[in-house]
C-alpha cells in the first residue's frame, strides 16, 4: 500500500513522476545489454530498476549520487538511466573500498566503461561536491545498517546528502522492512517509520513511500535480511524524500 506522508502544505514543490520520468523502454534495452554482467542482470528481478527509477522520477541528464554505492550495481543503472549527458557520482568511503574485493570491484566496472560517472572515495562528511548541485540521490539497502549502528551517525548521513542536493531534489532511501520493536539490527532490517521520523527530523519537507514496488509478501520480516529462505528477496520499501527551500 502506498502512503503519502506531507510534512508541509509545499505540495507544489513535489518533483514528480510525469515531471520527470525517464523512457522505461529505452531504460530496460540498456540494462539488457551485452556489457551487462549476468550477475548484475540477476539482481534486477527482485530490484525492479526500471519501475523504481520511473516512480522516483529520473530522467536523462541529470546530476544524481549513489550514497554507499558499495560494488556499484545502482551506480551502473543510474548511469544508464542518466545518459551520456547526465552525471553520476559514485560515493564510497575508503574504509569500505578497503573491505574485501569491493576497490576491485569498482575499478573493473567503472574504468572504461561508465564514462559519466565520477567515482567519490570520501566519507559522506567530506564528499566535496557543491552545495545544492544533484538533483537526485539514492542509497540502497544501507540505512539499516547506519541508523542501527548509531540514530546519530545516521542524521549526519541525511544533512550531508541534503546539503549537496538541489532545492526540489530528491533522496529515495531502499530498504529491508523490519518492524518497531523487533530486533532490527540483529536482523539488519530498519521500519519504515524509522526512517521517516529521521528524515523529519533532519529537515526533508516532503516525504512519499511506496510499499508496492518492491513488496514481498512471503517475507514477514521475521527473519534476518540475510536468510536464505528469502533468496535475496527481502520486503522492501521505497521512501523519497524532497528538499525545499533555497
Amino acid at each position: 500500500m502506498k502512503s503519502l506522508l506531507s510534512l508541509v502544505a509545499a505540495t507544489a514543490m513535489f518533483v514528480g513522476a510525469s515531471a520527470m520520468a525517464i523512457d522505461a523502454d529505452k531504460l530496460t534495452a540498456a540494462l539488457a545489454s551485452a556489457d551487462r554482467s549476468d550477475a548484475d542482470k540477476a539482481l534486477d528481478a527482485g530490484r525492479k530498476p526500471v519501475p523504481t527509477l520511473a516512480y522516483l522520477g529520473l530522467e536523462e541528464g541529470m546530476t544524481a549520487l549513489d550514497v554507499m554505492a558499495g560494488g556499484g550495481w545502482f551506480t551502473e543503472v543510474l548511469s544508464l538511466a542518466v545518459g551520456p549527458e547526465g552525471t553520476v557520482y559514485m560515493q564510497n568511503s575508503p574504509a569500505s573500498l578497503a573491505r574485501g574485493t569491493t576497490e576491485a570491484t569498482v575499478s573493473a566496472r567503472v574504468d572504461g566503461r561508465l564514462n559519466n560517472v565520477e567515482r567519490v572515495n570520501k566519507d559522506l562528511n567530506e564528499l566535496g561536491i557543491a552545495p545544492n548541485s544533484v538533483d537526485f540521490a539514492i542509497t540502497n539497502m544501507n540505512i539499516h545498517d547506519v541508523y542501527n549502528r548509531d540514530p546519530e551517525a545516521a542524521q549526519a548521513m541525511l544533512l550531508a546528502v541534503k546539503a549537496v542536493l538541489k532545492p526540489g531534489g530528491v533522496f529515495a532511501i531502499i530498504d529491508h522492512a523490519g518492524t518497531l520493536g523487533a530486533d532490527n539490527a540483529a536482523l539488519h532490517r530498519i521500519a519504515e517509520e524509522s526512517v521517516l521520523e529521521a528524515a523529519r527530523q533532519a529537515g526533508f519537507t516532503m516525504m512519499e513511500s511506496d510499499n508496492e514496488i518492491l513488496n514481498n509478501p512471503a517475507d514477514d520480516h521475521s527473519l534476518p535480511s540475510s536468510a536464505a529462505e528469502l533468496e535475496r528477496n527481502t520486503d522492501r520499501f521505497i521512501v523519497k524524500l524532497t528538499k525545499s527551500g533555497m
